[in-house]
């Protein structure tokens, strides 16, 4: 289930003109701005101030944060992305932010009791398969 590209594009800061694929292929490899980890931190996990070192660690983002310039690397920029893309999916799923919420920091059975939101962001392959659950909720294929 691939989440749409403008709310993508919107959290992560990339302007109306760049809102494509390739838009935001180009820039995270140009190297995302530090605002897209607090912005997405804080839709995800406003009530964690301390969830945005998940997706950066600690020292790396307050390193950035003294440089109004700092962009974030590829790497960072795509936890980023993959991160985003599985919270516009849990909302298109669930409806509201509370219970996509609900949803990301409760273990599931079909991630052998894992949460999803460790999944999305340990890899790429695990925001897949927690898309792919999202996507089988969406559609009633769900076990």
């Amino acid at each position: 289930m691939a989440a749409t590209i403008d709310p993508v594009a919107s959290v992560l800061g990339i302007s109306k003109s760049q809102r494509t694929t390739l838009g935001i292929i180009r820039a995270i490899m140009d190297g995302l701005p530090v605002t897209a980890v607090y912005r997405i931190a804080s839709a995800v996990s406003p009530h964690d101030v301390n969830f945005r070192f998940k997706i950066v660690p600690k020292a790396t983002l307050e390193r950035r944060k003294k440089h109004p310039r700092a962009r974030l690397t590829v790497e960072e920029g795509g936890r980023v992305e993959r991160l985003v893309r599985v919270w516009s999916s849990a909302i298109d799923v669930w409806g509201a932010e509370e219970n996509a919420r609900a949803f990301l920091f409760r273990p599931h059975a079909l991630l052998s009791g894992r949460k999803p939101i460790d999944m999305a962001l340990a890899t790429d392959l695990g925001a897949r398969l927690v898309e792919d659950i999202l996507g089988r909720l969406k559609y009633g294929s769900a076990p």
